[in-house]
């Protein structure tokens, strides 16, 4: 059986694990102070442009979620996402375990849009009930697709406007960095409070490297850190497998090659004329398939089950990785054919 259920069934990349085994019997400090960290928070903020952003490493991104987003609101105060946000329906209430609501409206193709925060501005305008304070997006969303540099721009503008925060959760990143018309780390910094740039499912063993632009969030955070139990002893092997995803181009090589291998096999179901759901360019492939079909698949691959359609349709979900292998995927491209 071979494995499309996420991008993060293999262990790391050759290069991450390299590197750690290079750096294995060398002595540090703990508590991510260590020699290794500051080079990777270095090559974070050069990447980005920004040599004030103050840079953490976290080992899981719902550990981050919930770290960062209950250190920036005060204890009335809510946070904005679509219905298929993270926060929303994959971290277990993690968010609303610190004592913060999650403000839901249904998703335009997986994303947040201005008209979605307006109306949830509007309905929640006095003391009565909880004052919202942030907009999380994701990118790439939950659903494949991922915003556009004006798409990022535009969210940006209205949340200066509205004295909100807006934070990113880029826990697929690499695979949105590799789209022409998305944006830059640099642009991301220069258009988001906070952001996180994704290890785990982008070629480390574990990881997400939280980046903080706005000067109102940045004070003890690292108390923050240690009472919410982020903060780990071994904080050397966090900033060992950032600096080798980022000191070159590894993270975009990552990125390209699973977009590659997705499209792929993207391609093979819309050649035989399967329903994408929310099509899109990155890792990610909803598919909606009869039954027997997914029955059929089942026998060779491990697929992500999502929804029932109708009594004999449901949605399935793909997913590439950095480890990926061509040849499973043009068998499994040749399997779709013959369907």
């Amino acid at each position: 059986m071979y494995s499309f259920l996420n991008d993060y069934s293999e262990g790391a990349h050759p290069d991450v694990l390299q590197a750690l085994s290079d750096t294995n019997m060398q002595q540090t400090v703990g508590y991510g102070m260590d020699e290794y960290c500051e080079k990777a928070k270095e090559v974070i903020r050069q990447r980005i442009h920004c040599p004030q952003a103050d840079v953490h490493f976290l080992v899981g991104g719902t550990q981050t979620n919930m770290t960062f987003i209950s250190y920036a609101l005060r204890d009335y105060q809510a946070v904005i996402a679509c219905d298929e946000g993270h926060i929303n329906v994959h971290e277990t209430g993690s968010v609303e375990s610190s004592g913060h609501k999650v403000l839901t409206h249904p998703h335009i193709h997986g994303k947040v849009t201005k008209e979605m925060i307006q109306t949830l501005l509007n309905s929640h305008c006095d003391e009565h009930m909880v004052q919202p304070k942030m907009v999380y997006i994701s990118q790439t969303t939950e659903l494949g697709t991922y915003y556009t540099k004006k798409e990022l721009e535009d969210l940006f503008q209205l949340t200066r406007e509205k004295g909100l925060y807006l934070f990113l959760d880029g826990a697929r990143l690499g695979s949105a960095l590799v789209q022409k018309d998305a944006p830059s780390m640099s642009d991301i910094a220069k258009n988001t409070d906070a952001f996180y740039i994704g290890g785990t499912k982008m070629g480390a063993l574990f990881g997400e490297a939280l980046v903080i632009i706005n000067d109102e969030l940045k004070e003890d955070f690292r108390y923050q850190l240690k009472q919410k139990g982020a903060m780990l002893a071994k904080g050397r092997l966090l900033g060992v497998q950032f600096y080798a995803l980022l000191k070159g181009k590894l993270y975009e090589t990552i990125g390209e090659h699973e977009n590659k291998m997705a499209q792929i096999i993207r391609d093979a179901f819309i050649k035989k004329g399967f329903s994408i759901y929310e099509p899109s360019t990155t890792n990610q492939i909803f598919v909606d398939l009869p039954i027997d079909i997914i029955k059929l698949i089942e026998k060779n691959y491990l697929v992500t089950h999502i929804k029932k359609i109708d009594a004999n349709t449901e949605r399935i979900r793909i997913v590439t990785s950095w480890a990926t292998s061509q040849k499973e995927v043009e068998n499994f491209a040749q399997m779709i054919s013959s369907l």
